[in-house]
């Protein structure tokens, strides 16, 4: 009887141990590959006389978008199977920044850019979410959204902060946003293959800088806040635009729908 009693228990025992390394390998299967680690924006420089910033896979693809604006240019992939019919979320990825050629890239506060990418990523975030849900795993039909500010440049020492209850202090110098654009590209998560992409190069004017890390806080940077938000909708807009079904879709998707059944 003894006998009998430890090699259940040894049985019992194994089985246990065998039960708890399958749900411990289900769950590493279950979280999927981790996403890239958040890291600080990117810096980097315009190349002197070049017309875009060289942050998209390709340009020469691209074509005026009236749309959009005069000043935006897009792709969209002509392959049905890499429609963006077919995705069904998106991830976006930390905003890259790139200073104007005749910056001086070492001067430009990192508080300063770090604010700038942060709020156009959180700006991107809030327009698109509706949608496609935002995750953070790449997986099957799911969009990587990347994006660059391109063109940012130094301004003057900021001003005394006036608004009453910031603590922030202000930046040794303003980011000007008068003269950047944007460029962005949806790449299928798993591949990286092009989906689409948008460059928009209108230019702000006067008046649209960053003086503090909390900017979105304060009125004396409402233009700031404005163009970002701005770009963000245009961004939406381009997936609105690519989202109708047209052609043989539309008149297929006509078809097929049958409230009250055949």
């Amino acid at each position: 009887m003894l006998s009998i009693r430890t090699d259940s228990l040894a049985s019992r025992t194994w089985c246990a141990m065998a039960a708890l390394f399958w749900l411990a390998a289900l769950a590493g299967c279950s979280k999927g590959p981790k996403p890239a680690l958040e890291s600080k924006p990117a810096l980097k420089r315009l190349q002197p006389g070049k017309e875009f910033s060289g942050f998209l896979q390709d340009y020469s693809k691209l074509k005026p978008n009236t749309t959009l604006g005069d000043d935006a240019l897009t792709y969209v992939s002509p392959d049905k199977m890499k429609s963006l019919h077919r995705y069904v979320a998106i991830i976006v990825d930390p905003v890259e920044v790139y200073v104007a050629t005749d910056a001086e890239a070492s001067l430009v506060p990192e508080r300063g850019r770090e604010a700038v990418a942060k709020y156009f990523e959180h700006a991107l975030v809030n327009a698109v979410s509706d949608a496609f849900p935002v995750i953070e795993y790449p997986g099957p039909l799911v969009l990587r959204l990347r994006s660059a500010i391109v063109g940012i440049d130094l301004g003057g020492k900021v001003a005394p902060l006036d608004q009453p209850g910031m603590t922030t202090k202000p930046l040794e110098r303003a980011i000007v946003l008068e003269k950047v654009g944007v460029e962005m590209e949806l790449v299928d998560s798993e591949t990286g293959e092009r989906i689409a992409a948008a460059v928009d190069k209108a230019t702000l004017g006067a008046g649209a800088d960053v003086g503090t890390e909390n900017f979105s806080r304060l009125d004396r940077f409402n233009e700031a806040k404005l163009a970002f938000d701005q770009w963000a909708e245009r961004v939406r807009e381009f997936l609105d635009s690519e989202h109708e079904l047209t052609g043989e879709d539309a008149e297929r998707a006509l078809q097929s729908y049958q409230p009250y059944g055949k």
